[in-house]
């Protein structure tokens, strides 16, 4: 059940079910766009000029994340929707979108909490039903501290601890009980002062899950690393790209390696008003391989396209 933020997959642990048909129902990507729409200034003339204040580098890339927690005070609701789609055999889609509210309870220390609905969309995938339907994935809890702050040290540095518990498997949208943790390590550096920004994160998680319909425990684990840049490219808009390397194993503890990939693709992000902001990102698969079948990517533990879409507002 590692998908956030690293989107990783659970195949394995998906069983034939009888198919469940869901008609009617918008998926939560549509939704995403709607309510963003719906409650973002998005005139041309509302994006904020940089010189306003210091650029906020925690959503100012795609996957990747900056190290900035926000000041002492400080609330922020966002809504985090990511795509995934294509495997090796069959076809594959499936969006996820999280509603979070974040609250910077000190100024090193952020805590925030969040919910996320799935829309699962599965034909002739191996090792998976069919399906076409919605439903509550997950709920989770996350913890940052700053240990540095990029205005008074040569780089920020946040560690950020986020476990959750789903209802539903990230991948299949089988029933299942899973816990998990997820442990993200986030730097960030700003390489020519509100032009230019970089960040590298690291990131470990584990999972345990027991699927509802059966007998047995699954137990996952995943290592991911990655990089970005990102560059002002004019008042408020930020254009860049990022790399990420994921690693999947079974075990909790990164025991049995079962795959790999690595993500390349572009960033996007636009300031809309004093305090909103959208950004987006797409990453494609472009080299990996796993255990389970031969090949230069690793359909089977990691999808072949990656795509996000964020929408925040500060209060």
């Amino acid at each position: 059940m590692l998908v956030h933020p690293w989107r990783g997959a659970f195949p394995r642990i998906a069983k034939r079910l009888r198919r469940i048909l869901s008609h009617g129902i918008e998926t939560a990507a549509v939704l995403t766009v709607v309510v963003g729409i719906a409650t973002l200034p998005v005139r041309a003339e509302n994006i904020r000029n940089s010189t306003d204040g210091p650029v906020d580098t925690e959503h100012l890339f795609g996957f990747i994340e900056g190290a900035d927690i926000g000041d002492k005070g400080e609330r922020e609701l966002v809504i985090d929707s990511t795509f995934r789609a294509g495997r090796r055999i069959g076809f594959f889609a499936n969006t996820a979108s999280e509603l979070e509210f974040k609250y910077t309870a000190f100024q090193s220390f952020r805590i925030s909490g969040a919910a996320t609905l799935a829309y699962y969309d599965l034909a002739g995938v191996t090792g998976m039903e069919d399906a076409r339907r919605a439903a509550i994935q997950s709920l989770s809890f996350d913890a940052r501290f700053r240990a540095l702050d990029r205005a008074q040290a040569p780089f920020g540095l946040t560690l950020s601890v986020s476990p959750h518990w789903g209802l539903v498997d990230e991948t299949s949208g089988v029933r299942t009980d899973h816990f998990g943790t997820e442990i993200q390590l986030l730097a960030d550096r700003e390489l020519k002062p509100d032009q230019l920004v970089g960040a590298v994160n690291v990131s470990f998680a584990n999972d345990r899950a027991r699927l509802l319909a059966f007998d047995g425990i699954e137990r996952e684990s995943l290592f991911g690393a990655g990089g970005a840049l990102a560059a002002q490219v004019i008042s408020g808009v930020w254009l860049g790209a990022e790399a990420r390397y994921l690693r999947d194993y079974s075990g909790p503890a990164l025991n049995t390696f079962s795959g790999q990939a690595l993500y390349i693709g572009p960033t996007f992000y636009a300031q809309l008003g004093g305090k909103a902001f959208m950004s987006a990102a797409w990453g494609f698969q472009i080299w990996g391989g796993g255990t389970a079948a031969p090949g230069s990517l690793d359909l089977t533990n990691f999808e072949r396209y990656q795509a996000k879409l964020r929408f925040g507002l500060e209060f």
